[in-house]
């Protein structure tokens, strides 16, 4: 749909330059579909993440795992006043 309007807009010329406009935008549009269609938004969101994750190295894996062993993570307990 948004290719058939864009060739309607690039042939017929509409008053006030409103077709150069619509034309800019549905250009825009079709370069989102296109680039939507090759890679979708959660692909490129969990490399991010695994490169993030990635960062912490080692070490930061290894305290975690420790902490789970001994109880050691998490919210200190409530002191009854």
């Amino acid at each position: 749909m948004i290719d058939e309007a864009h060739l309607l807009l690039e042939t017929t010329e509409l008053p006030e330059n409103r077709s150069k406009r619509a034309l800019e935008l549905l250009s825009t549009a079709l370069k989102l579909a296109d680039h939507l269609l090759t890679e979708s938004p959660a692909v490129t969101l969990g490399k991010l993440g695994g490169q993030k994750i990635a960062e912490r190295g080692s070490d930061y894996f290894k305290n975690l795992a420790a902490k789970r062993k001994t109880h050691a993570g998490g919210r200190p307990r409530k002191q009854a006043e």
